[in-house]
């Protein structure tokens, strides 16, 4: 069975959000979806990749 896509609660959201309705229904379900997914900082910068592949270097076997 096919779960309903939540429309009216996606609407709802948008206007919160500050979409105007006639800009919210433009929107792609991937756009909207991209759009309301809950942001998640970088994992970690350059400097900290780094420091960690010089502490856990990888190991070739040779």
């Amino acid at each position: 069975m096919s779960e309903r896509t939540p429309w009216a609660d996606w609407l709802r959201a948008g206007i919160a959000a500050g979409f105007q309705p006639e800009h919210f229904w433009r929107l792609s379900v991937k756009e909207w979806r991209v759009l309301s997914a809950p942001q998640i900082p970088h994992a970690f910068d350059r400097a900290t990749f780094d420091a960690l592949a010089a502490r856990f270097p990888d190991q070739h076997n040779g």
